[in-house]
């Protein structure tokens, strides 16, 4: 829920302001290909129409922004490329080899592909907080979505301890190393998120530059 609260975040700030300004595009991309890999399996597999729903609008979700950020009128004019400079194939190459060398079955291209997905997840937020480092401070709307992605991660991880203590033979080595790796990336913005809203509840977040 913490993830779709996001998205609605984002779809609401870009609505209301019209403007795309202070959202990295890039992390956008990356996000939606972390997605149409991990569930490219909504061509075969069926495990809940909870579950299928969830699936198609991350990826319907994710494609939209794209597609607004790069078309949409005016929103498409407001991007700033310059601040949104992050070599992302730094981010996807190293990635994908992971993907292939430390997966749960060597024999499953589909295993992966999805360890692929796990590995980008945990980075695909670099561009972004990398975008807003730059930009030195961030307006309310842009900082609640990150914090909403954050406190998603976070759960995850509470989460994943629950099932650890509840669960028999529960080991996700994987999953937990990327969403660890993740949620560290998290914690400078949270602290700063933290003491704006502390000083004041509409206060912009600002960070060191």
């Amino acid at each position: 829920m913490c993830h779709i609260l996001s998205f609605v975040l984002l779809l609401f700030k870009m609505q209301k302001a019209r403007s795309v300004a202070g959202i990295s595009l890039k992390t956008q991309q990356l996000y939606l290909l972390v997605f149409c890999s991990r569930y490219i399996d909504l061509i075969w597999n069926f495990s809940s129409l909870y579950n299928w729903v969830l699936k198609v609008v991350f990826i319907g979700c994710s494609a939209g922004v794209v597609i607004v950020m790069k078309k949409g009128r005016p929103h498409a004019s407001t991007y700033n490329a310059e601040l949104d400079a992050f070599p992302w194939l730094y981010l996807v190459a190293p990635c994908a080899v992971l993907g292939v060398l430390i997966n749960m079955d060597h024999s499953s291209p589909f295993e992966m592909i999805w360890a692929f997905s796990i590995y980008l997840e945990a980075v695909a937020i670099l561009p972004q907080l990398a975008m807003l480092q730059k930009a030195g401070e961030i307006e309310n709307l842009t900082s609640h979505y990150v914090a909403a992605l954050g406190a998603y991660r976070a759960f995850y991880l509470l989460n994943w301890v629950y099932r650890y203590f509840t669960e028999e033979a529960y080991v996700q080595r994987i999953v937990w190393f990327a969403g660890f790796v993740q949620t560290l990336l998290y914690c400078d913005f949270f602290y700063h998120y933290y003491n704006s809203k502390r000083a004041g509840l509409n206060k912009p977040v600002k960070l060191p530059i």
